[in-house]
C-alpha cells in the first residue's frame, strides 16, 4: 500500500512520485568524446529519459545514435517528431532539426537557429523545463561560447537540477564556465562522476509540489521554438527593441536581459547570446571585406584591359587614368588584405563536424 502525504490541496503517493526522470544534455566541441564516456556508464535499467543536442553542421550525416547504441547499455535513436517519451532510451537531435519536450512527446522541429546553431542546445532546455518542471535535470559538456547557459537557467527557474562538467577537464571550457558564471549549478563535476549523480537523481522522488511559475518570456520563447504562428506574429514581444540586427535575417533585435544573462530575438525567432552576436558580427565583419577586396580585384583587373585597349588606340591620357586607377584599387586591396590577416576572430561554436563515420579523433570507421 503507498504511503499517503497530506499537503495542502493534495494527497500524493510516493510510489507515484517521479525521480529526476527527463535528462537533458548539451554539448559542441569535444562533445562526441565527451559523450562515449558518460553514455556507457548509465545502466541499462536507468529510470529516466536522456535527451541530446550535440551542435553539428547542418548537412552532416550523423551515426552518433549507432555509436552510442553500440557503446553503452540504452537504446538510442534519432528523435522523431511526436513519439512517446520512454525511460531508459536516448533521443539525439538529427541534424538541421531542434530537439523539443513537450508533455509526454518528442518534438523534432526546423525552427529558427539559436546561438547560430540548429540543433541548439537552449530549446531543449528551456521546453523541457517548461513541460516537466522539477523532474528536469539539465547537463552542459564541453563546448566552446555559451549555447546552453540560458536553458540552464530556465531548468533551474522552474525547480530542476542543472549538472555541469569541471571546466578543467573539459576538452573546450566555454560552455561549462559560462554555465556556472552565469547560472547557480547544483552540481560541478568531473565526467566519470556524472552518470552516477544521474542514476541517483532518477531513482530521487520528486516532490509534486508546484513548480515557479512558468514565465511569459520562456513561455514564448519556447513556442517560437516550435514555430508557434502566433508567437511569431505577436507585437507584445519579451524584452525592449535593441539598436542591433539580426545577422540572419536583417530584423530588429529584442534585447533580453534575466537576471546576468542577457541575450538578443528577432520577430521570427532567431536567437543570440552576447558571445555569439559577438561571433556572429564578427564573421559579417570579415565577410564584408573580403567582399571589398574581391570588388577592388575586379575593379584593378578590368581597369588593366582597358588600359591595354586605350594604349592600342594611343589614347594616352585615357591610358594614363586607368593606370591610375588600377594602382590605386591594387593598393586599397592590399590594405584590406592586411586588415583581414590580422583580424582577431571571435571564435565558433567548435560544431562537431564528425558524427559521421570515421571523423572522430577517438571514433574510427570500424567503431561506426
Amino acid at each position: 500500500m503507498a504511503l499517503l502525504i497530506n499537503l495542502p490541496g493534495a494527497r500524493l503517493k510516493i510510489s507515484e512520485m517521479p525521480g529526476h526522470d527527463i535528462i537533458t544534455i548539451g554539448a559542441s566541441a569535444g562533445g562526441v568524446e565527451t559523450l562515449l564516456e558518460l553514455i556507457p556508464a548509465l545502466p541499462r535499467d536507468l529510470a529516466a529519459a536522456v535527451f541530446i543536442v550535440l551542435h553539428v553542421p547542418p548537412d552532416a550525416q550523423s551515426f552518433l545514435p549507432q555509436i552510442l547504441e553500440r557503446r553503452g547499455k540504452l537504446s538510442a535513436a534519432h528523435a522523431v517528431d511526436g513519439e512517446p517519451i520512454h525511460k531508459g532510451h536516448i533521443y539525439i537531435a538529427p541534424p538541421d532539426r531542434h530537439l523539443l519536450v513537450d508533455a509526454g512527446q518528442v518534438r523534432v522541429i526546423r525552427g529558427p537557429r539559436e546561438n547560430a546553431s540548429r540543433p541548439a542546445v537552449d530549446p531543449l532546455f528551456r521546453t523541457a523545463a517548461r513541460a516537466y518542471g522539477r523532474r528536469v535535470c539539465g547537463v552542459i559538456l564541453s563546448g566552446n561560447l555559451d549555447d546552453g547557459t540560458a536553458g540552464l537557467a530556465a531548468i533551474k527557474a522552474r525547480g530542476g537540477v542543472a549538472i555541469v562538467q569541471d571546466p578543467d577537464e573539459a576538452m573546450y571550457q566555454g560552455m561549462p564556465r559560462s554555465a556556472i558564471e552565469n547560472v547557480v549549478v547544483d552540481k560541478v563535476l568531473p565526467l566519470r562522476e556524472i552518470a552516477p549523480a544521474l542514476v541517483e537523481l532518477a531513482a530521487e522522488r520528486v516532490d509534486e509540489i508546484p513548480e515557479p511559475a512558468l514565465s511569459k518570456t520562456m513561455d514564448i520563447e519556447a513556442n517560437m521554438a516550435e514555430m508557434d504562428p502566433q508567437a511569431m506574429a505577436k507585437n507584445d514581444r519579451p524584452g525592449t527593441p535593441s539598436a542591433f540586427t539580426c545577422p540572419e535575417c536583417g530584423g530588429t533585435l529584442w534585447e533580453l536581459a534575466e537576471g546576468e544573462i542577457v541575450r538578443y530575438r528577432c520577430r521570427v525567432g532567431h536567437a543570440y547570446s552576447v558571445e555569439h552576436l559577438l561571433a556572429a558580427e564578427s564573421q559579417a565583419v570579415e565577410a564584408a571585406l573580403w567582399s571589398a577586396m574581391a570588388a577592388l580585384k575586379e575593379k584593378s583587373t578590368l581597369a588593366r584591359r582597358m588600359l591595354e585597349r586605350a594604349r592600342e588606340r594611343q589614347h594616352a591620357a585615357l591610358a594614363k587614368r586607368l593606370g591610375m586607377q588600377a594602382e590605386t584599387a591594387d593598393r586599397h586591396a592590399e590594405t584590406l588584405r592586411q586588415l583581414i590577416s590580422t583580424l582577431e576572430g571571435h571564435g565558433g561554436d567548435g560544431q562537431e563536424a564528425l558524427v559521421g563515420e570515421g571523423h572522430s579523433p577517438k571514433v574510427n570507421s570500424s567503431q561506426a
